[in-house]
């Protein structure tokens, strides 16, 4: 769907790059080899999101890195389209619901672009059905392990 707004793909995988995870940060050349584009391409789309101010920069030695800009107004806006892009909020709302009466729910180590590179730790407060959470948790690993946690860029 997303694809129908934004027609770069490389725009569309800075977005998810910089705003699943707006401590993530990146340069130039890390984002050539991760995107396997050329980095002009790259450049050109980092450079209108810097003008436009939804990413800062930084320069340590000689790379310049890029992060999203958590203060730009649009910020969360932005944020909340790239998670609902993905599904997220849709899997935790169905977790959610079928695990019994939760009190409280926290996600951590969500890497930008996949879970693949760590686990994701889920703190869980509450009654919780204990049976289904076995039956999930093996379903889930298996999804991350096969990539199949985001949707082609």
């Amino acid at each position: 769907m997303i694809e129908i707004l934004i027609s770069s793909k490389t725009r569309i995988k800075l977005l998810l790059r910089f705003f699943l995870n707006s401590d993530t940060k990146s340069y130039l050349r890390n984002l050539e080899a991760e995107f396997g584009e050329s980095t002009n391409a790259i450049r050109l789309e980092l450079n209108k999101f810097e003008k436009a101010g939804m990413l800062i920069s930084e320069v340590e030695g000689n790379r310049k890195y890029f992060k999203a800009n958590t203060r730009h107004p649009l910020f969360q806006d932005i944020n909340n389209i790239v998670f609902k892009y993905i599904g997220l909020d849709w899997i935790v709302d169905y977790v959610a619901k079928r695990l019994g009466h939760l009190q409280m729910v926290y996600l951590t180590d969500l890497l930008p672009m996949a879970l693949t590179a760590s686990q994701s730790t889920w703190f869980l407060s509450g009654e919780i059905n204990e049976a289904f959470l076995k039956e999930l948790l093996p379903k889930g690993e298996e999804k991350i392990e096969q990539g199949d946690q985001l949707p082609d860029c």
